[in-house]
């Protein structure tokens, strides 16, 4: 076993995890941050989408020890600090940016750090981003346009493609 602490949402936490725990595991089973989805365990989903270190990183294809000294961001992090959703929370609800959920998480996740990176993505910029996510349910028009409103950019004009 080996010892990890890190700062989960502005948290300190510890624990002791095997070499094979992945970080998706971790922040499930151990911490019960069960926002984190694990979709497919194989890096293709995007469903368990947490930032370590400020950057997007899937959980899934990270071992827990790896993020040891790290700052984790996830899901359950993202709200304002009086408990509200967040912008990119409030457009993916206004935009009808979800269906069954479960992809969500990851790709509210995405979708801050695309904004991080880039405040005013084009619609090909924000395609291109979640490339790594997947969606079974919405067809990705909505969630599109979720981002772009979150963004600041006016939305009225976007076509489904």
């Amino acid at each position: 076993m080996t010892k990890v602490t890190m700062t989960i949402n502005g948290k300190a936490v510890s624990g002791e995890v095997e070499g094979r725990t992945l970080l998706s595991s971790f922040l499930r089973e151990d911490l019960h941050l069960t926002g984190t989805h694990i979709g497919c365990d194989t890096s293709q989903c995007g469903a368990c989408v947490v930032h370590v270190d400020g950057k997007a990183v899937k959980s899934c294809t990270m071992f827990a020890a790896e993020a040891n000294g790290a700052t984790v961001a996830t899901i359950e992090g993202q709200a304002n600090e009086d408990g509200s959703l967040n912008v990119i929370q409030a457009a993916f609800q206004e935009h009808h940016g979800l269906q069954c959920g479960f992809c969500t998480p990851g790709m509210v996740m995405s979708a801050a750090a695309l904004l991080k990176d880039n405040p005013k993505p084009s619609v090909s910029e924000v395609r291109e981003d979640l490339g790594g996510n997947i969606c079974r349910c919405t067809g990705y028009h909505n969630i599109v346009k979720a981002i772009m409103a979150a963004s600041g950019q006016d939305v009225s004009a976007i076509a489904a493609e």
